[in-house]
Parts: C-alpha cells; sequence; structure tokens
C-alpha cells in the first residue's frame, strides 16, 4: 500500500491541531465545581497516568478518581463544556501549513469526539475552508472508539476504510479502532500520547509523528 491508494485524511482536533492543556484545564475546573477536592498536582498525576496508560475513558478515569467509583460522568462533562473552548493561541503553529500540504493530494475530513461549538474556533483559525469531510460526535450521536463513528465518516466520504488515514493522539480511540476496522493509522505524540511512550505502543501504532510537520512525508510512506 502506498500514499497513492489513499483518499481521505481524517484529523483528530484537540492534542493534534490544539494544545490539549485547554481540556485538562476544563476538566479540572469541572471536577472542583463537582465537589472535588484536589490539588493540581493531583490531577495533574492522574492525567499523566492516563496518557501513559492509552487504555478507556480520561473522562470516566477522572472522575471516578476524585468523586468516587459511583460518580455520574454526564454533569461533570456539562460543567467541563463551559470552559472547554480553544482560544486562537492553542493552535499549534504547524497546522496550518500541514493542511496546506496535505490537502494538494488528499481530502481532508475531521472525526473528533468534541462539541459542537469547536466549529467556532476551525473557522476562526482559517481550519474551516480546508476541511471536507465533518464528523463531531457531538452533532453526530457516536463518539469514538465507536467503530460506527468511524464508519459515518467513511460513509460521508465515500470511501472504503483502505482508502483512509486516521490521525490521532490516542491509541485507544484513535489509532486501534481506525485499524481494526480496516483503515490507516498515524499516532500523534502530542496531547494525550504519552510523553514517553513505550517501545510496545510505538510498534502497535506502526506510523507516529512528533508533530505536523511529519504528517505530509508519512502519509506517502503508507
Amino acid at each position: 500500500m502506498s500514499g497513492a491508494d489513499i483518499r481521505v485524511v481524517f484529523l483528530d482536533i484537540g492534542g493534534v491541531m490544539y494544545d490539549d492543556s485547554v481540556y485538562a484545564r476544563a476538566w479540572n475546573v469541572a471536577l472542583r465545581e463537582s465537589g472535588a477536592v484536589i490539588t493540581d498536582r493531583e490531577f495533574d498525576q492522574e492525567y499523566a497516568a492516563a496518557r501513559a496508560a492509552q487504555s478507556g475513558s480520561f473522562r470516566r478515569r477522572l472522575t471516578q478518581r476524585f468523586l468516587g467509583a459511583g460518580a455520574d460522568v454526564e454533569p461533570v462533562e456539562r460543567r467541563a463544556a463551559a470552559h472547554w473552548a480553544y482560544p486562537p493561541e492553542a493552535l499549534y503553529p504547524d497546522v496550518l501549513p500541514c493542511l496546506e500540504a496535505v490537502s494538494q493530494r488528499f481530502r481532508l475530513g475531521i472525526l473528533a469526539n468534541q462539541p459542537s461549538m469547536v466549529r467556532t474556533a476551525l473557522t476562526r483559525d482559517g481550519i474551516d475552508p480546508f476541511i471536507e469531510v465533518w464528523g463531531v460526535s457531538d452533532d453526530v450521536g457516536l463518539a469514538k472508539p465507536d467503530p460506527r463513528f468511524f464508519a459515518h465518516g467513511l460513509a460521508l466520504a465515500g470511501v472504503e476504510p483502505r482508502q483512509a488515514v486516521m490521525v490521532g493522539d490516542r491509541l485507544d480511540y484513535d489509532v486501534r479502532p481506525a485499524r481494526e476496522i480496516g483503515m490507516h493509522a498515524i499516532w500523534v505524540l502530542r496531547g494525550e500520547a504519552p510523553d514517553d511512550p513505550t517501545d510496545e505502543q510505538l510498534a502497535e501504532a506502526g506510523a507516529s509523528v512528533r508533530g505536523l510537520d511529519e504528517l505530509p512525508q508519512t502519509l506517502l510512506g503508507l
């Protein structure tokens, strides 16, 4: 398989296009508003552990760690949403040059677990014109890692799994489910990826990049 066989490149948003510290801060605040008594250090340690594990919902893990095993995630999610908006400075500087380069050869799409309002940031920051296929979880009513969410994006794009690539910062929500349905996947080692991924994690991912400046060439090598 080569880059010539690929038709569509789907990208995640948080951690891939925008600095995910915005998301982490939103959850830190939301947990406190929900009654958690925690220090920033405790939150950061648990968040780092979730990033290292790459296994299961960060939101559920944080909620149950700081509010108790039976705590409901949804009320905390609603509180977090009130603080979860990407400012212009959260956009990584390699995003627009990457989209410009990749769009010369491939169609571009979004597959992201995000609130609908995220499109406001993407429009403001000049990303919207590059995107042809939209898959935002709040709009679709499905979310990663549900294979139906990936299938929805493929159907909108009108391509087979082997003709698409998922570019994301999570093994469990991006790389594994995409590859399980036959898509290619590239792991972006920032955002919710661990600071020091293990050899086993890197081997599982197959292709990985430290930033989107590496993406155009990596796509051609698939």
